[in-house]
């Protein structure tokens, strides 16, 4: 007999930037989850060291956003509330934390628009895309040891 399939509390969703992330969260938290948007977190809590002016980002403080990240993550399992975290750096965080990781992909030419629609510099949209053809995203997640689920 097949046991019940236990849907995870704390759902990490990782990918190259544009690739649809948020748009995923937001589904999930029509079924109960609550969305943390990683890079409001950055800038809310100042979770970085400095301001790229040439890139137009913030250079994220990874120990500080991990600890505050793993903080919001206990307080929500003593509440039994179900966390669904969207950022391209979420996969940075310790599996031990996570139930599953989900890594978004997309096509070139819908991520090429999507960045250039954004107002991103050429070298930025190329590094992007550069990310998404390589699968960073998907291979960093794998060597850290999440449970991945790869989804387009």
């Amino acid at each position: 007999m097949k046991k019940p399939h236990k849907k995870p509390n704390i759902i990490i969703i990782t990918g190259s930037v544009g690739a649809g992330k948020t748009t995923l969260a937001q589904k999930y938290k029509k079924q109960g989850y609550t969305p943390l948007d990683v890079n409001q977190l950055i800038k809310k809590h100042k979770l970085y060291d400095a301001y790229d002016h040439k890139n137009k980002c913030f250079v994220v403080d990874e120990k500080k956003l991990a600890t505050w990240l793993e903080q919001r993550i206990h307080q929500a399992k003593k509440n039994k509330q179900k966390l669904v975290i969207d950022s391209h750096l979420s996969h940075y965080l310790s599996p031990k934390y996570v139930d599953l990781c989900i890594v978004v992909t997309c096509d070139l030419k819908t991520l090429y628009k999507r960045l250039k629609k954004r107002g991103y510099s050429k070298k930025k949209i190329e590094d992007n895309l550069q990310c998404e053809i390589m699968e960073v995203c998907y291979t960093e997640a794998l060597e850290k040891g999440h449970k991945v689920k790869k989804v387009r």
